[in-house]
């Protein structure tokens, strides 16, 4: 296992500058999307990953300065895949201090059951951990669920969309459930990967692959994930473009009867 990250404070102006930087992002995500409310229970979602990593370090260093009160509990999702380091995230959450608990679900055994060999299992993996994480949501009080998703993420399903579903869709930094019952926010929604990367890998995050299940990974992500990146390379600053343009929709610009009264346009009075 990898030094707990309290073991490795930054050290550098450039990693303390970072740290700022990811922190003012979140808050200012927070902030837009009224995403946390005085006196939320807010539950992150950690997977071990670079991303729920980096969540909870920025949430527990905001609910430091905060100006309102909140709670957070750390929780994890044990799906019993063969050879997860089932010690890791307990013991790098006791070294923080902070309340957790991990759900223990068989889901890996149900998935390949269910999933015929060679086809990517992540869909209904999802799924599954969405559906369990909810439940004890509802059993504990979580006024907020929080995930790790962040500025990339939203504009890769923007095109993952576009390209393969034929919606204009993305994910929104805040939005309530299908069932109605929950809030999901998404607080890293104005970070970079890339400063994601950067921070996890200062801060020495002891991180769990996501390849224990043996899955694919999502080919038609990986290649907008590739389309975006060469965009990125060619054109500085295209996918923070793009996440502006989430924010500045013009309906009546689209094609949608839903959004706007086409039919009941029409020229404005001459006076």
């Amino acid at each position: 296992m990898s030094v707990p990250a309290t073991a490795l404070p930054m050290q550098s102006s450039t990693k303390r500058k970072l740290a700022a930087q990811l922190r003012g992002l979140t808050g200012k995500a927070i902030e837009d999307y009224a995403m946390i409310a005085e006196g939320d229970r807010v539950m992150v979602c950690l997977s071990g990953g670079k991303d729920s990593y980096t969540l909870l370090d920025m949430l527990m260093s905001l609910q430091r300065s905060a100006p309102i009160n909140f709670s957070l509990i750390a929780v994890n999702l044990d799906q019993k895949q063969p050879d997860f380091p089932a010690e890791v995230l307990p013991e790098y959450l006791r070294s923080l201090g902070v309340d957790f608990h991990i759900i223990e679900q068989d889901t890996y055994s149900v998935v390949k059951r269910l999933i015929p060999e060679g086809r990517t299992m992540c869909s209904l993996c999802s799924r599954m951990r969405r559906g369990a994480l909810y439940r004890y949501a509802a059993e504990n009080g979580i006024t907020k669920v929080a995930l790790g998703h962040h500025r990339d993420d939203i504009v890769e399903t923007l095109f993952l969309n576009l390209f393969f579903g034929g919606k204009l869709k993305a994910m929104a930094p805040k939005l309530r459930s299908d069932d109605g019952r929950h809030i999901v926010i998404r607080p890293l929604a104005y970070v970079a990967e890339r400063e994601v990367a950067r921070y996890a890998s200062a801060r020495g995050f002891p991180i769990i692959p996501c390849n224990l299940c043996g899955s694919q990974e999502n080919l038609q992500r990986a290649a907008v994930k590739k389309m975006l990146g060469e965009w990125e390379r060619e054109y500085p600053g295209r996918i923070e473009s793009l996440l502006t343009a989430l924010r500045n929709v013009e309906p009546a610009h689209l094609a949608d009867t839903k959004l706007f009264d086409f039919a009941g346009l029409v020229p404005a009075a001459v006076p």
